[in-house]
């Protein structure tokens, strides 16, 4: 039992006026009795309504509650006692805070019941509110995508069915072994291709062609070209069975995948067609150029790794954090600099020549790598050498546990969601079921077919808790505890 404090009653002091307008509510068990004069204070809301129709007929009574005993003159709701604590605060404050440990999205369905505008909710709960929202929008969506994978609509062409199935073998590894194993072996490509890459530099393993130039062995060659071969049947098969290609060929990953393979092909036009355009060194130094693009290809493997993703969003979430950090390195870079060579201009054997030659300086000192190519050679200059190092290692400090802590919360709401995409579909393969053995009693088609038209009737949006409860106004019927009468 719990009541609300006596200095909210001081105007509904027990006088027979305010004894007729109190009303008595009993929350999912738990009983309370208000004070029709502050109640009126939002008169759209359903418990003012309550106050104001009490003398009206049991329908007009019953549309408001869910059940109503005129001898204890008590209504009845079917509905969370927690939220409702929260909720009547409005009345005697003017706004709702809502507790910890209550759900946003089922308080929000709660203030909708009890007709109170979300513009009463604290600043602080919308936060929760616009956060969990988010959240229910990513399962969502991912429950779409997980169903847009199963659905097998016997209406599309063969040629549609075909290329959502090689889709779903060359982007979706999880959807079948043979997708898991060609995951694999791109993973493996990649591997060989940049460790041929590190190879083909080691002087040991390089020949010389005609012309006397050092060139890559001959095997690695060979290796390097079937990598890239692999590379673009995959690139080709992927954009061919992409549902969207504008989309797939903007994404930032597949356009990683395209400039890992377009170096290799420009490589062979030079090779073969510039010669005849431009002078032998100008080709040799563009296909050198082109052969650092092949670095590209290591980021192919955030494709195929979860974590590098998570880094890559956690990163993208943090730009706050390291544009604070570049912000502090380059004041100090700039004022230590400019210390620095102030301070070593009456040496005559100074290095620091200029500020912006005692930028580099500053920068190896204030990230503690110190290289030892330039260093102060007086007492001051030391001393500005010490404050300075002391101070980036401050400076890099200060923004990492925010990253680390984006980093730690990115993962776990990613593992969050994986697992409650998983719960909504089994809740949806349980809706199928019951419509499956309601038709097949109903009706007499096959079982096969009764599951298969179940089942693509749960996979609409009517069926998806998450896609129409989030903001769904409507309160379901509640079965009433006892009649009216």
């Amino acid at each position: 039992m719990w009541t609300l404090p006596r200095t909210r009653f001081a105007h509904c002091n027990g006088s027979s006026s305010s004894d007729e307008k109190e009303i008595a509510v009993n929350i999912g068990g738990v009983r309370l009795v208000l004070c029709g004069d502050i109640l009126n204070r939002y008169p759209d809301s359903r418990l003012a309504e309550l106050v104001n129709c009490s003398t009206r007929s049991f329908d007009v009574i019953s549309s408001l509650c869910d059940d109503y005993d005129p001898g204890k003159r008590e209504f009845y709701f079917d509905r969370d006692p927690d939220s409702f604590k929260c909720i009547v605060e409005v009345y005697y404050f003017g706004e709702i805070h809502m507790k910890r440990g209550i759900c946003p999205i089922c308080f929000i369905k709660e203030m909708e019941f009890w007709k109170i505008d979300l513009s009463y909710l604290d600043e602080c709960c919308k936060s929760d509110l616009t956060e969990k929202e988010e959240e229910l929008a990513e399962i969502a969506d991912k429950v779409k995508l997980i169903l847009d994978d199963l659905d097998c609509d016997p209406n599309v062409s063969r040629t549609e069915r075909w290329q959502k199935f090689l889709w779903k073998l060359m982007e979706k590894p999880e959807s079948s072994l043979p997708a898991r194993v060609i995951a694999v072996v791109s993973f493996l490509f990649i591997l060989v291709s940049s460790l041929v890459m590190c190879l083909g530099t080691i002087p040991d393993l390089q020949v010389e062609d005609s012309e006397g130039n050092r060139v890559e062995h001959p095997t690695l060659d060979a290796i390097e070209t079937a990598c890239i071969g692999w590379f673009t049947v995959e690139y080709v098969l992927r954009l061919a069975s992409s549902p969207n290609k504008v989309r797939f060929a903007l994404s930032f990953m597949n356009m990683i995948d395209f400039l890992a393979i377009l170096p290799f092909y420009v490589v062979l036009v030079l090779t073969y067609l510039g010669t005849a355009m431009m002078e032998l060194v100008n080709v040799q130094q563009a296909v050198q150029a082109l052969r650092i693009m092949r670095i590209a290809r290591i980021f192919k493997l955030a494709r195929h790794s979860s974590g590098l993703q998570t880094l890559t969003y956690a990163l993208k979430r943090s730009f706050k954090e390291l544009g604070l950090l570049l912000m502090y390195m380059g004041v100090g870079i700039f004022v230590f600099s400019a210390l620095g060579y102030t301070m070593e201009q009456s040496h005559p054997e100074t290095l620091f020549r200029s500020i912006p030659q005692s930028f580099w300086w500053a920068i190896i000192t204030m990230t503690t790598v110190g290289y030892g190519d330039i260093y102060p050679k007086t007492t001051l200059g030391r001393c500005n050498a010490a404050i300075s190092f002391l101070c980036g290692v401050i400076a890099i400090a200060l923004p990492i546990h925010p990253i680390i802590n984006n980093f730690v919360i990115y993962y776990n709401k990613q593992k969050v969601l994986e697992t409650a995409a998983k719960h909504e579909l089994e809740l949806m393969e349980l809706r199928a079921l019951e419509l499956a053995v309601g038709s097949s009693s109903r009706r007499s088609d096959a079982p096969g077919n009764a599951w298969e038209g179940a089942m693509r009737a749960s996979r609409s949006d009517t069926y998806i808790p998450l896609l129409s409860g989030a903001h769904r106004t409507e309160r379901e019927p509640v079965k009433k505890k006892k009649s009216l009468t």
